[in-house]
């Protein structure tokens, strides 16, 4: 019996169980806060996770594009409104342009416009709630880009119907640009006009010519271009550019085709401004000891202008793309230690940065929307795919999807995380002592050939019922205060940390002391076995209640208001707990089964001294410790 004893005493029946529901709650709640977890172990990762590298558009962003700015060769458009609402006027300097005379004041624009239109695959569609009220169906770019060929006075629709698309070239990330063709107006049919849009620098060395104030093809000038992106670039301007050109109609549209003989139209200034709660919860993870890293596809300069809106940048220059791969593994892992903005970015560069914060230590969650981030995504130690653009494939690939594809709802899901990590802990803190008790009291019990202070089958009855009601409210257990002002911890960390086993040693010691102490105590004065046993048992109980506000905080004082009071969840829980012990001892069925006894109420004031005396102890080793610190 004593061997029996020993084992079940041993043995926490319920860990298992209760660590499950822990993580499964800490999935629920990420859930409530618009974090989809995939894989129950990102749950516990997340809390220790060092570096979160963020995609750009729509997650650090509002992904709401407005084109701001036109450039031409005959100087700069202001584009006035925000949104997609084709409201706003066109002003060169301070003097509007009428889209009816944009043929005769301003062709070039009107060109660009028209190349907006047609080198687009989105579509924007007018809801019921008046002039304001425009929905777009695509890419937030090209919907940017429609708006602004409705302020220029043309219809998008009526003009694809007039000049059909025969032929397209996709965006591309390796080529970042995108083309089509179609047929001509005047049915001459010996040629075809092509428009093309893409990043700055490429459509640059794409074109042999420019447009000039009146809409003719003049001479590029590379350098005065190169200047406008970056001047673009620094007011924290996305810059797109439109080019034009013709194609013999016989001929297919190829990247051939369209790489050589082009004709800048213009560039475009596109804002999309930061997200206020993405500030906010930058901020906080900075607090949190927590590096954010900021990945985007935009011009080098205009990821630095966001980054600095957004707080992030350490002092070092972003990194292009370009300089990434020119970078080998050693090199790029002292980069990225400095670095907190890549810009030019594509899919391929994002997996080298992972591996190269990981090869430095760090625990890295990764965004990503593509087909071509899976593999960045597998890779991080939580991959984290966007709900609304993103493909099947990193949703696939990723161990936790956004429903929001917003940056806070990360920030909040590491918070979940670091305290379904406190919550583990506090679990294991208090189950674990409950069995060393157990086990010290047998074992001095078998020691000193004395009789067993509590029954092997009423140690399984405190296991499997008191202990499992008490411990399971600590799953719930809400945030700490301080949670997310404190560093990472450290990945290698052991849960069971010298401070846990330090108090799992001294509260077992307790336990021990209480129960073994009661039981001879009984036994002395005179009461039978079967009585003293019952009181080791419910003295056993007790000791977990007081304990259970105790370890609600580990190292924070309990004897303040809210820890008196608890929660809801402790407060039944101790009224479950509560019934069940009387239940225990004072039902006839429940005697006859587990060999208990009623109790006076003298003896079961004794039981509630004990625990408090645990409680009272632990209190003041916590005041010691933070004395110590």
């Amino acid at each position: 019996m004593a061997a029996v004893g020993l084992a079940v005493a041993a043995i926490p029946e319920g860990l298992p169980a209760i660590m499950t529901i822990t993580l499964a709650i800490g999935v629920q709640r990420m859930a409530q806060r618009r974090a989809i977890v995939r894989r129950l172990p990102a749950v516990e990762t997340l809390g220790c996770v060092t570096v979160i590298c963020s995609d750009k558009t729509g997650t650090l962003t509002r992904n709401e594009m407005t084109v701001q700015q036109v450039v031409l060769a005959g100087g700069l458009v202001d584009v006035e409104g925000v949104g997609y609402a084709p409201t706003g006027a066109l002003l060169r300097g301070d003097v509007p342009l009428q889209p009816a005379e944009l043929w005769r004041e301003a062709p070039a624009l009107l060109a660009l416009a028209e190349g907006a239109a047609m080198c687009n695959d989105a579509e924007l569609l007018q809801g019921e709630g008046g002039a304001n009220d425009w929905r777009l169906s695509g890419d937030p770019t090209e919907g940017a880009l429609l708006t602004l060929a409705m302020k220029a006075g043309l219809d998008p629709v009526r003009l694809k119907e007039e000049r059909p698309r025969v032929g397209v070239l996709p965006f591309e990330s390796e080529r970042r640009y995108m083309a089509t063709a179609h047929g001509r107006g005047d049915g001459a049919g010996k040629h075809i006009d092509i428009w093309v849009k893409g990043a700055p620098e490429r459509l640059l060395a794409m074109c042999s010519h420019e447009l000039d104030a009146h809409g003719r093809p003049q001479p590029l000038r590379r350098a005065e271009w190169a200047d406008q992106v970056e001047r673009q670039a620094r007011q924290g301007r996305r810059v797109l550019a439109i080019a034009a050109g013709v194609l013999p109609s016989h001929r297919p549209l190829t990247h051939d085709a369209v790489a050589g003989d082009l004709v800048l139209v213009g560039l475009v200034g596109i804002i999309d401004p930061p997200r206020e709660e993405a500030k906010a919860a930058v901020g906080q993870c900075r607090a949190a000891g927590i590096r954010v890293k900021m990945i985007t596809g935009d011009h080098v300069v205009t990821a630095s202008a966001i980054a600095h809106q957004l707080g992030l940048g350490s002092g070092a220059p972003a990194l292009s793309g370009q300089a990434i791969e020119a970078l080998d593994d050693a090199a790029l892992r002292e980069a990225v230690q400095t670095t907190d903005v890549f810009a030019r970015a594509a899919p391929e560069h994002k997996l080298r940065l992972v591996r190269a914060l990981q090869a430095n230590g760090d625990i890295v969650a990764m965004t990503g929307d593509g087909v071509n981030d899976a593999p960045a995504l597998r890779a991080a130690d939580v991959g984290v795919a966007m709900g609304h653009k993103g493909t099947e494939a990193a949703k696939r690939a990723a161990a936790m999807v956004l429903a929001d594809d917003h940056f806070a709802t990360i920030a909040h899901a590491v918070e979940e995380g670091r305290t379904v990590y406190d919550n583990l802990r506090k679990v294991i803190t208090f189950l674990l002592p409950t069995n060393g008790g157990e086990s010290i009291s047998l074992l001095v019990a078998v020691l000193f050939g004395l009789a067993l202070p509590i029954a092997p089958v009423q140690i399984l009855w405190v296991n499997m019922v008191s202990s499992v009601a008490l411990a399971m409210v600590l799953a719930f257990e809400p945030t700490e205060a301080d949670v997310m002002r404190r560093p990472p911890r450290q990945p290698g960390e052991p849960i069971l940390s010298r401070f846990v086993l330090w108090r799992i040693g001294l509260v077992s010691a307790l336990f021990a002391v209480g129960i073994f102490g009661v039981y001879r105590w009984a036994l002395d004065t005179g009461h039978p076995a079967d009585v003293a046993q019952t009181l080791a048992v419910n003295t056993l109980v007790a000791m977990e209640i007081f304990y259970l506000f105790s370890v609600r905080y580990l190292k924070a004082p309990s004897f303040t208001w809210t820890g008196v009071r608890g929660t809801p969840r402790v407060l039944a829980a101790v009224a479950v707990a509560s019934g069940l012990q009387a239940l225990f001892t004072y039902a006839p069925f429940m005697q006859s089964w587990f060999g208990s006894a009623a109790l006076p109420l003298p003896l079961l004031a004794l039981s509630a001294g004990a625990g408090a005396a645990v409680l009272a102890v632990l209190e003041l080793e916590k005041a010691l410790l933070r004395a110590k610190r």
